[in-house]
């Protein structure tokens, strides 16, 4: 059995690489979530008017892997002391973001920001990575899925 969990660190596509390479991740879908319309498609989530996150849905083996690892992975891949961006990308599309399924996922990710925090990892930066529950979640346009791959990219060549 699968569960889920959903993360926004800024461009999908770097982040869901990210996540695809992580034993005990069976899926990932990148998307749109955090926002107020229904059905956004990329144009209009780029708008930074429809309040979504670009974000991916990662479905992983709780057997495998635990959501604390996949928290860890989350932290590593971006910086979350930048209020909605990430390198050249600006917009609350961009946000650092937690979308928790589960009390427990809310409470674990509380935990793992605090410890962040207090690390001194990022100096006195303040950690801005929003904390939220998970809402509707849309699959991006499937162009999007698995852009590295269908692009032999490591790394974002358009950034």
């Amino acid at each position: 059995m699968t569960e889920k969990a959903t993360f926004a660190a800024g461009c999908f596509w770097g982040v869901e690489a990210a996540f695809r390479k992580v034993d005990g991740v069976t899926k990932t879908t990148v998307g749109y979530t955090g926002g107020k319309k229904t059905n956004p498609t990329y144009e209009e989530v780029c708008t930074d008017r429809t309040g979504h996150a670009e974000a991916v849905l990662v479905e992983y083996d709780p057997l495998k892997i635990s959501y604390e690892k996949l928290l860890d992975v989350f932290w590593n891949k971006h910086d979350p002391t930048t209020p909605n961006r990430q390198g050249p990308d600006v917009g609350s599309q961009y946000r650092s973001s937690i979308f928790y399924h589960t009390s427990e996922q809310r409470d674990a990710a509380l935990s793992s920001k605090k410890r962040l925090e207090e690390s001194g990892r990022h100096g006195r930066k303040r950690i801005v990575t929003e904390i939220a529950p998970a809402t509707e979640f849309y699959p991006a346009e499937e162009y999007h899925q698995m852009y590295y791959e269908k692009h032999d990219l490591t790394t974002c060549r358009i950034c």
